[in-house]
């Protein structure tokens, strides 16, 4: 059960490797917050980068483009009265993670711990698969490491929990800091 009673806004950025289960967590946290009338928003790495279009690479600063959108989109949410804006992005440059550290308000790092062999296994999107066939030579994890986040204050692991257990986890924790 969740408690509304205590509304402070916040951003929650989710981050993990490809394929780790970012945007599923993200998409059933939102359910259970708006289940509890509470006002959420979920912006998420792939559908901004799909709006800038075919001709936005993956170069760092490509990436860091995608990562200031994101934290401004963010931030206007939270303005205008969203209290629970959740993002799920890789955010897997130390450029990009700055980036959020320094710019985004209310600020809440959650870590999705998953092996890249986990994620190779789930590969929704296909995209490991390409990258082992070399049609795509810039896949994090897989062509470069993902280094975890130095600075975090959640982590979740959804190699041994199902969604719904991380979802359950990040609203006892929201709950015991006194978001929710």
């Amino acid at each position: 059960m969740l408690n509304c009673s205590k509304q402070k806004g916040f951003i929650l950025w989710i981050l993990g490797p490809t394929s780790s289960g970012k945007t599923t967590i993200a998409d059933l946290l939102l359910k259970k917050l708006r289940h509890s009338n509470k006002i959420g928003m979920h912006f998420d790495g792939d559908e901004v980068r799909n709006f800038f279009g075919p001709d936005h690479g993956f170069a760092s600063s490509d990436r860091l483009r995608v990562v200031e959108t994101l934290v401004h989109l963010a931030n206007k949410a939270l303005e205008s009265g969203v209290n629970a804006v959740i993002v799920s992005a890789l955010t897997a440059n130390n450029d990009a993670r700055e980036y959020v550290f320094q710019h985004t308000k209310n600020l809440i790092i959650v870590d999705i711990q998953c092996s890249i062999a986990i994620c190779t296994e789930r590969d929704p999107k296909g995209l490991y698969k390409k990258a082992a066939s070399g049609k795509i030579k810039t896949l994090i994890g897989f062509n470069n490491d993902y280094h975890p986040p130095k600075i975090t204050h959640k982590s979740i692991n959804s190699e041994v929990q199902l969604p719904e257990e991380c979802v359950d986890s990040l609203i006892a924790f929201l709950n015991t800091n006194n978001y929710l």
